[in-house]
């Protein structure tokens, strides 16, 4: 079976100007970047709330999205992704003083001046999105029952992400728009797919309060939205630099060639 001739505005790496493949190449190293410290965030954020700080599990998703189910979202916190934010020991007193009802008189002689040290430079109230602790009344509304979170946020959370990666995609997606895949359907498959993942990502954030293994679905969408990425970036940077170019350009510029000599 023959390959498909290719698309009379179809341009291979090879046949752009150096200035274009420069432009494109640091906008992927740029975003390439972004990407890895965007993993390490999310690794951050979410890993440790099953009591393991050293994997993302399943549990760590259906705790973020729909809670424990059990303890206090201050509990999950400091067991997960604030864990290294203050000593164990303080950690611990804190966690005991919030499953035993958050007296006030334990909160003005230790809680308070504890947390005044370790967290109100991120946890003072002056970033909307963050819990206010620097008083009794904003802790106690972490105190009680986890129920993950809350779906004003994660209707903030989807739109920024929606338009946000979709400009990303739709960049990294153009670019490799000019690398000589074959079979075609492999190409437009790797194209769409960091798109429909996308979407699918945002939507099982909302069904895991529903239904705990739609996190299954919010890892696998996540999977393969980095994976496609990862095949995009590493197939256009190597053919813009590295590989030869394909025998169907070169046979097609050979073409253009002769008919115009």
């Amino acid at each position: 079976m023959s390959e498909a001739p290719l698309h009379r505005l179809y341009s291979h790496y090879s046949e752009l100007p150096p200035s274009l493949r420069i432009l494109y190449t640091a906008a992927l190293c740029i975003l390439g970047s972004g990407y890895l410290f965007a993993l390490v965030y999310l690794f951050h954020s979410h890993s440790g709330r099953d009591g393991n700080p050293m994997t993302l599990s399943y549990d760590d998703v259906v705790i973020a999205y729909a809670g424990s189910g059990k303890g206090s979202k201050l509990e999950s916190a400091i067991r997960g992704p604030m864990s290294a934010m203050l000593p164990a020991d303080e950690g611990s007193a804190i966690v005991k003083w919030a499953q035993q009802g958050a007296d006030r008189a334990t909160y003005d002689s230790f809680v308070k001046p504890t947390l005044d040290k370790r967290c109100l430079s991120c946890h003072d109230g002056s970033n909307p999105h963050l819990p206010n602790l620097s008083n009794y009344d904003g802790l106690k509304k972490v105190t009680e029952q986890d129920t993950g979170t809350d779906v004003f946020t994660l209707v903030r959370v989807s739109h920024i992400h929606l338009f946000g990666i979709t400009f990303i995609f739709f960049l990294v997606g153009l670019i490799f728009s000019h690398a000589y895949v074959r079979p075609i359907w492999l190409k437009c498959v790797v194209m769409a797919m960091p798109f429909i993942c996308l979407f699918i990502d945002v939507i099982s954030w909302y069904l895991v309060k529903i239904y705990h293994p739609f996190a299954l679905v919010t890892m696998g969408s996540g999977g393969l939205m980095g994976a496609s990425f990862a095949f995009m970036w590493c197939v256009s940077i190597y053919q813009m630099w590295f590989s030869r170019t394909p025998q169907a350009v070169l046979d097609r510029y050979q073409s253009n060639k002769t008919v115009i000599g």
